[in-house]
């Protein structure tokens, strides 16, 4: 994507949608699976990622646990009961975004 600008406001959303799908994944898993799922349109950096992850978990929104995965600590991020909530608002709030910018867009499609 060439304005990664677009995406930055949806990041929070993005990580809490797929943890609500995959349980518990770590941060480099989450910019593989983004990667993976938009064929390589999306790219989330480490330096955006941990601050939001950082922040959702300061929020309640997620649990961390390190475990040690091949010799070295993994940190797992999982959603709390709070955030699972928090992640059916989030979609729903930029679903109505979404549709709304496509009645910007395309007015006659609607």
């Amino acid at each position: 994507m060439s304005n990664s600008k677009l995406y930055k406001g949806s990041l929070n959303t993005i990580i809490l949608k797929l943890l609500n799908e995959h349980d518990r994944m770590y941060g480099y898993e989450i910019t593989q699976k983004v990667k993976a799922i938009t064929k390589g349109e999306l790219n989330i950096t480490e330096g955006a990622l941990y601050p939001a992850l950082h922040k959702l978990e300061a929020e309640g929104l997620l649990d961390a646990e390190v475990v040690k995965a091949d010799n070295r600590l993994r940190k797992y991020y999982k959603l709390t009961d709070t955030g699972s909530k928090e992640t059916v608002n989030k979609l729903q709030e930029l679903a109505d975004y979404i549709k709304t910018m496509q009645t910007l867009i395309n007015p006659n499609l609607v």
